[in-house]
C-alpha cells in the first residue's frame, strides 16, 4: 500500500492536518506528492489569509500566531512556495524518512514562529536545526530544480486523475486501485484515519 499526501507547503489547510498525519506518518510512512498549489502563484492571498487561517485553527486546534500575522502575512503578499518545495526536494533525495519532519518544521516558522518559510534564510536555519545542512547546497543545483519539477508534474497528474482539486489530500494505492480517503477524517483521532486505511 501506497499513501501518496497531496499538498502545498503554504496550505493552511496542510497545516491544520499536520498533527494528524505526522502521527500516521509514523505508522504508514506517507509518499509527499506536492501539487504546486502556490508555486510561483505570486498572488496576493494575505487579506484574504487571515480569516481563513482563524477558522483552520478553530476547527483542528492548530496554533496560527500573533507573529506570523504581523511578520508574514502583513509583511509579504507573495504566495509562493518554490523555496520551501525546493528544501523538500533537496531532503527528499539524501534522507527522505525525513522529509515530513522538515515539512512541519517549516510549517511551524511559518504559522507559530512568523518567520516566512520562502525565504532562504529561514529555511537554511530549518535544515541546520534539524541536522540537514547537507541539503542546503542541493537548494540552488539545477538538478534539484528538475527533481521538483518532475514531482508537481505526478502530484498534478494524480490529482487530475482522481479528480481532486484541493490539499491537502490522501491518495491510496492499494493492488491497481486508487481510493481517496474522505477529507474529514485528515482533521480527526488518527485511529478512525487508521481503521479507514485498514478497511480498504
Amino acid at each position: 500500500m501506497t499513501i501518496y499526501y497531496l499538498f502545498d507547503s503554504l496550505c493552511g489547510w496542510c497545516y491544520g492536518a499536520s498533527a494528524t498525519l505526522q502521527k500516521l506518518n509514523e505508522i504508514y510512512p506517507l509518499t509527499l506528492t506536492p501539487t504546486g498549489l502556490f508555486y510561483q502563484s505570486g498572488a496576493d492571498f494575505a487579506r484574504y489569509a487571515w480569516s481563513n487561517d482563524q477558522r483552520i485553527e478553530r476547527l483542528t486546534g492548530q496554533p496560527f500566531s500573533q507573529a506570523y500575522l504581523e511578520n508574514v502575512l502583513q509583511g509579504q503578499g507573495d504566495f509562493d512556495s518554490a523555496n520551501s518545495l525546493l528544501a523538500l526536494t533537496a531532503v527528499q533525495q539524501i534522507a527522505p524518512e525525513k522529509e515530513f519532519a522538515t515539512l512541519a518544521a517549516l510549517q511551524t516558522a511559518r504559522y507559530v514562529d512568523g518567520l516566512d518559510n520562502a525565504d532562504f534564510t529561514v529555511i537554511e536555519q530549518v535544515l541546520h536545526k534539524l541536522n540537514l545542512s547537507q541539503a542546503v547546497p542541493l537548494l540552488t543545483e539545477q538538478s534539484t530544480r528538475v527533481v521538483l519539477a518532475q514531482r508537481l508534474q505526478f502530484g498534478q497528474q494524480l490529482a487530475n486523475h482522481c479528480g481532486v482539486q484541493g490539499v491537502p489530500q490522501l491518495i491510496v494505492e492499494k493492488g491497481e486501485r486508487l481510493h481517496i480517503v474522505p477529507s474529514q477524517l485528515l482533521y480527526g483521532e488518527v485511529q478512525e484515519l487508521k481503521d479507514y486505511l485498514q478497511g480498504l
